[in-house]
């Protein structure tokens, strides 16, 4: 199946929900899913192609942030570009939960085979979603990634896996993944924490460790 077939029928952007989404299902579906959420300035459409490319039978949310940034969007206010505004965090994150879970039930998907997959300002959502609202995530991949919540909640997240991948030469987000990888490492998550020779950008190098990753044995419930 190509990439437009797969787009053809499933890739109008739907309004029904909390966010707006993009639902694609491939015809020969596995049963996975995978939650994709973009990063900030962007949209939803800039996370499909490698989500096709790691994960070509799954099920695909592609979700869009609410807050409008240049030409495209973000999850929740900044302050900075290392500093965020917490309330906005914890509401956007507790509307995505409620996303996450109803588009699951109205669609069919399974959370307990779903990845979500994150990138720079959509990962930091999904680490706030694990945090704040445990359950809902079982896998989690997170690409650029920081801490953002000022005070994290030591949730139990033992039966989770977690990848992070940095990029080398990142220096706004690089120097504060080995947080992240402790901060999950504390609360018991299974962590699998890489280091790519890249910036802030994802590519061909993020997509092989993300279908390795996936291929691999998900933890015990």
């Amino acid at each position: 199946m190509s990439a437009s077939e797969y787009s053809e029928k499933n890739s109008i952007l739907r309004k029904d929900l909390t966010f707006p989404y993009r639902l694609l299902r491939p015809a020969n579906a596995s049963g996975q899913c995978l939650f994709v959420l973009h990063g900030s300035g962007v949209d939803e459409t800039t996370m499909l192609p490698l989500a096709r490319q790691i994960a070509p039978r799954s099920v695909i949310v592609a979700a869009r942030g609410r807050i409008p940034q240049e030409d495209g969007f973000r999850w929740f206010e900044r302050i900075t570009p290392t500093s965020f505004e917490q309330t906005s965090i914890r509401a956007e994150t507790a509307a995505y939960a409620e996303f996450a879970t109803e588009v699951s039930r109205q669609h069919g998907l399974d959370l307990q085979r779903a990845t979500f997959l994150g990138y720079s300002n959509g990962a930091n959502v999904v680490s706030s979603l694990m945090l704040l609202h445990p359950g809902i995530v079982r896998q989690a991949a997170l690409l650029r990634a920081m801490p953002v919540l000022d005070m994290s909640p030591m949730a139990k997240l033992g039966g989770s896996r977690v990848l992070i991948i940095a990029g080398a030469a990142d220096q706004t987000y690089g120097p504060f993944a080995p947080a992240l990888v402790t901060l999950f490492s504390e609360r018991q998550a299974e962590v699998d924490a890489r280091i790519v020779a890249s910036g802030h950008e994802f590519g061909d190098a993020d997509a092989a460790i993300l279908r390795q990753w996936l291929a691999a044995p998900a933890p015990a419930a």
